[in-house]
């Protein structure tokens, strides 16, 4: 069931908050932060995930000082994301990768902290960023929710361009409820640089110690797909975009009329 309360994060739990809250905005401040360390600390404690996508920008929701919540806004792994919205230069815009706030964090606390993290956006030079809500939802192999699934309400209260829906694939998800990433796959499968991460994840949830040789590596890594790995259809995620230069504004179409959600 999709949702219309406000989803906050701590250690990887999900709660709710009324969407209706007022933040007292003088009691928070919006902040880059200068280096993945922070930043990425926080997502793999907190966001549902537990992954940090290829962060380009960060910044931090702080309440005395207190770092409670996190955007990072990073290259996706095709540059066709960006280029498709933004023509051109795929540096020259930007995807909201991950965005996670504490269950502290009043109802609407998410539209103040985006609109910050645009304004810093926008000075950089950069000419819109684009976004997904991901509608479907996610359970553990026991059968209990971790993700309820939305359709993007605060980036709708952002004035955000429909797009219409991303492209439909195949997920796999691990016992844990979390989705191992076609990118991670294709690193084992090729030997790429960080493959030994990749497979220390399907380790992690018993599989053996990975050969270190590429024919018994990819035997190896069928394997652990199968038993470890269960595929979840998905119909594509709804995608948004917030174009930040005039010329932008008039060549993005009309935004389609947006997703609701269920009864």
């Amino acid at each position: 069931m999709l949702t219309t309360l406000n989803q906050r994060w701590r250690d990887r739990r999900g709660s709710y908050r009324p969407a209706g809250e007022i933040i007292n905005t003088a009691e928070y401040e919006v902040a880059a932060i200068a280096s993945d360390r922070v930043a990425k600390a926080f997502v793999l404690q907190h966001h549902y995930s537990a992954t940090y996508p290829a962060a380009r920008f960060r910044f931090g929701l702080y309440r005395s000082e207190q770092l409670v919540g996190v955007a990072v806004f990073s290259h996706p792994c095709s540059n066709k994301v960006l280029t498709s919205v933004f023509p051109g230069d795929a540096c020259e815009s930007v995807e909201l990768g991950r965005f996670v706030l504490l269950d502290e964090v009043p109802g609407n606390g998410e539209t103040w902290f985006l609109a910050r993290c645009f304004e810093q956006l926008r000075a950089s030079g950069l000419r819109g960023v684009v976004s997904f809500s991901d509608p479907i939802a996610r359970t553990n192999d026991a059968g209990e929710r971790i993700f309820p699934g939305h359709v993007g309400t605060i980036y709708q209260a952002s004035n955000a361009v429909y797009l219409g829906r991303g492209t439909a694939r195949t997920l796999r998800l691990l016992p844990n409820g979390t989705v191992f990433s076609d990118r991670a796959i294709q690193k084992i499968r090729a030997g790429e640089r960080g493959w030994n991460y990749s497979a220390e994840i399907l380790e992690a949830c018993g599989a053996p110690r990975a050969p270190e040789t590429s024919v018994e590596r990819l035997a190896w890594l069928q394997e652990q797909l199968t038993a470890y790995a269960r595929p979840l259809r998905h119909v594509g995620n709804y995608k948004y975009a917030w174009a930040f230069q005039k010329t932008d504004k008039r060549r993005l179409p009309a935004s389609l009329p947006y997703p609701k959600l269920a009864a």
